[in-house]
């Protein structure tokens, strides 16, 4: 179920960067059990204005699996995002 929820991560992306979440690396951790999903996630800066409205859609996705009864999402700061959190992927779509 992880994989899947994960799967459905990469396709939702930053607003202000065409990056998928996952790749831009803001997702920290994604656990599931028992029809509850937890997903905690950073954001490229503490105040973005997409803050709310990046967490809820993150939480109306996820919670949209039939497998999923609840979907949470914990928004950190600590550690902060930095380049080096991103995946592969996602430093070639930003020609790093």
């Amino acid at each position: 179920m992880k994989n899947k929820i994960i799967d459905l991560l990469k396709k939702i992306s930053d607003p202000e960067i065409d990056i998928n979440i996952w790749d831009l690396g803001l997702i920290y951790d994604v656990s599931y059990q028992e029809g509850k999903a937890n997903i905690k996630m950073t954001l490229t800066a503490p105040g973005c204005p997409f803050m709310a409205q990046l967490a809820s859609q993150v939480e109306k996705q996820v919670g949209a699996l039939k497998e999923v009864k609840e979907a949470r999402v914990d928004l950190v700061f600590d550690p902060p995002w930095t380049l080096e959190k991103m995946t592969e992927e996602g430093r070639k779509k930003l020609g790093l």
